[in-house]
């Protein structure tokens, strides 16, 4: 589920690390900056397309724009390779799969 909240706080915090006017991200992205401000207050909601636009004028991931994921430059990418290749293994490689990335887990709890 994803937060309505989110998506103005990290559009502002994006464009910021970048240092970016709004003005700036408009341009990068295509859009009229009225529309970077409207996002930003959180008054409209983006198009698929003007969200991808401002991920991609921000080098961020959507998913990260959208509060699916913590990391902005690449867990989106990650998560896709990673489907595409479970998506070809056996059911009993996908069992031993998922076995090592529970043993990961517990690995990185513990340190």
């Amino acid at each position: 589920m994803v937060n309505d909240d989110v998506f103005p706080q990290r559009l502002v915090a994006a464009r910021k690390k970048r240092e970016l006017s709004q003005d700036d991200l408009a341009q990068r992205s295509g859009l009229q900056p009225a529309a970077v401000s409207h996002f930003e207050t959180g008054a409209r909601k983006p198009s698929f397309d003007n969200l991808r636009r401002l991920a991609d004028a921000l080098n961020v991931t959507a998913d990260y724009l959208l509060g699916r994921t913590d990391d902005p430059e690449g867990f989106a990418e990650a998560d896709v390779a990673f489907r595409h290749g479970f998506e070809k293994l056996s059911s009993d490689q996908r069992e031993i799969a998922l076995d090592f990335i529970q043993v990961l887990a517990k690995r990185n709890k513990k340190e």
